[in-house]
C-alpha cells in the first residue's frame, strides 16, 4: 500500500470528516459564487488549516479561477491542489546527511509518540545500511529509557542512557562523545517531552542544542518536532514555541490513522515555513512515511481512495 493509499485509508476512518465534506462542495459544484467559496473556506478552516492559511487558500483559488476561467468543480479541484501544494512545498523535505555522525534532536510533548518515531527512524536507517546510536535524553518520564532501549534492540542499533532524572544534556554530551568514537552515521537524541508552556523544557531543550552545536559542530543538524494530527490549532502555538528552544528544521506528523485533522500542517509550513518531512499513520515501523506535499493534498481533497 503507497503513501496516499495509507493516508486515505486513515483519513476515511473518521465519520463526518473534512475529506468528505470536501467531495461534496466539488461533486454538487453549480458555480465559483461567492456561497461555494465561502462555504469552501469555512471547511478548510474546519480541517485546521487554522483562519490565515485558509483564507489565503480561498483567495488565490478566487484569482486563478478568473485568471483561467475555470467552470468545472473538478478544475477547481485540482487547482486547490495546486494551491495547497504549493503551500506544503517548504524548505528542504528530506534529512540532510551533511557529516557522520549526524545528529538528529527529536522534541515534542508527551504523548505525541515521539520516542516510538525515533524508534521507527533507527529500523529506517538501519536497514539503509547505517550505524546508529540512540540517546536516552529523556530522562524524567518513567521507563523512557527503557522503552527507548527496546526500540534500539529492535531496530539493531546501539543506545547511551543514564540514570532516572540524569541531566539530559549529559547524556547528550556522552552520546556526542560515543557517536565519534564508534564511528557512527547517525546520532538519535530522545528528549523530555512536558507541556509545552513550562519554561524549564525549553530551558533544557536550548542547553541540549548547544551541547550538540559544541561537540558536533561540522554535523549540521536536523531538529524533528512530533506532533499528533488530532491536536489541531494548538499543534501551530506547540511549533512557535518550540522553535524558540530549539529550532525546528522539520516536522513528524503522527496519528493520521485516527483523524481527518491534519490540516495543521498547512499552517505550520505556510506561516513558520517549517517542512514536514514524516508522517505517522500506523503503529508499523513502515508506517513512518517520508512526506510527499502533493498526494498528502490530493487525499485530503479526494476521498474517493484511487490515485490523483
Amino acid at each position: 500500500m503507497g503513501f496516499i493509499d495509507k493516508i486515505k485509508e486513515g483519513l476515511s476512518k473518521t465519520k463526518q470528516n473534512v475529506t468528505t465534506q470536501l467531495n461534496s462542495l466539488f461533486d454538487t459544484f453549480t458555480g465559483a459564487n461567492e456561497d461555494f467559496f465561502e462555504d469552501l473556506e469555512e471547511t478548510l478552516i474546519l480541517a485546521d488549516l487554522g483562519v490565515s492559511t485558509a483564507t489565503e487558500a480561498i483567495a488565490r483559488l478566487r484569482e486563478v479561477t478568473k485568471a483561467r476561467g475555470l467552470r468545472g468543480g473538478g478544475e477547481l479541484r485540482e487547482a486547490l491542489v495546486d494551491i495547497l501544494t504549493d503551500m506544503l512545498t517548504v524548505g528542504d523535505g528530506g534529512l540532510r546527511f551533511a557529516a557522520k555522525p549526524f545528529p538528529i534532536l527529536v522534541i515534542g510533548v508527551n504523548g505525541v509518540g515521539k520516542t516510538t518515531t525515533i524508534g521507527k527512524l533507527a529500523m529506517h536507517f538501519v536497514r539503509d545500511g547505517k550505524k546508529v546510536l540512540l540517546a536516552a535524553g529523556d530522562t524524567f518520564r518513567a521507563a523512557a529509557s527503557e522503552q527507548l532501549s527496546i526500540w534500539a534492540d529492535r531496530a539493531g542499533a546501539e543506545i547511551v542512557r543514564h540514570g532516572e532524572g540524569a541531566d539530559a544534556a549529559s547524556v547528550v554530551f556522552d552520546a556526542a562523545a560515543a557517536a565519534k568514537a564508534r564511528d557512527v552515521d547517525v546520532l538519535l537524541c530522545d528528549t523530555a517531552g512536558r507541556l509545552h508552556n513550562k519554561t524549564n523544557l525549553m530551558n533544557e531543550l536550548n542547553k541540549i542544542s548547544r551541547v550538540l552545536d559544541r561537540e558536533l559542530p561540522d554535523a549540521g543538524r536536523e531538529t524533528l518536532l512530533v506532533l499528533d494530527a488530532t491536536t489541531g490549532q494548538n499543534g501551530l502555538q506547540q511549533a512557535k514555541l518550540f522553535r524558540e528552544a530549539a529550532g525546528i528544521t522539520g516536522i513528524v506528523l503522527t496519528k493520521l490513522d485516527g483523524t481527518a485533522r491534519g490540516g495543521i500542517v498547512f499552517a505550520i509550513a505556510n506561516e513558520l515555513k517549517i517542512p514536514v518531512k514524516y508522517v505517522g499513520v500506523g503503529e508499523k515501523a513502515e508506517d513512518l512515511l517520508p512526506f510527499e506535499p502533493r498526494t498528502f493534498t490530493e487525499a485530503l481533497l479526494d476521498g474517493s481512495g484511487s490515485e490523483a
